[in-house]
């Protein structure tokens, strides 16, 4: 059968360029090959995990406020008024929350840590690039 356009569409051999099995490799397949075989939407969400937990922690360390000094003359045996003392129970109650977000925190921190490994080596290649 005759070509309509008459136009070859042949390339030889010869002027293909070579290509490995490593060339073929592409970014996608690469961040899914994250290590520990974590893909990258577990990843993103261990860093909306951890996002929410610092957001949690600094709400309660704002909560906490000022209450050490209370907690200082507490300590030193002195009386607190009637105010100070409901400061004082609204406070110890925020640190209870305090000492749970904290904890949060630290296990969303070590769940993120492949999205650093993930982002450095993100980053190292473009650099390279």
């Amino acid at each position: 059968m005759a070509r309509a356009n008459g136009v070859k569409s042949e390339t030889s051999i010869q002027e293909l360029p070579t290509i490995s099995d490593k060339d073929t490799v592409t970014s996608e397949e690469e961040f899914e090959s994250v290590e520990g075989g974590q893909d990258i939407d577990d990843i993103l969400n261990s860093l909306k995990t951890l996002l929410s937990s610092v957001e949690k922690l600094q709400k309660v360390r704002q909560e906490v406020g000022d209450i050490k000094p209370l907690i200082g003359r507490m300590l030193d045996g002195e009386l607190v008024t009637g105010e100070e003392l409901e400061q004082l129970k609204t406070g110890m109650s925020s640190l209870f929350r305090l000492v749970r977000a904290h904890s949060d925190h630290q296990a969303a921190l070590a769940k993120a840590q492949p999205a650093r490994d993930l982002l450095d080596r993100v980053l190292k290649e473009r650099k390279a690039n």
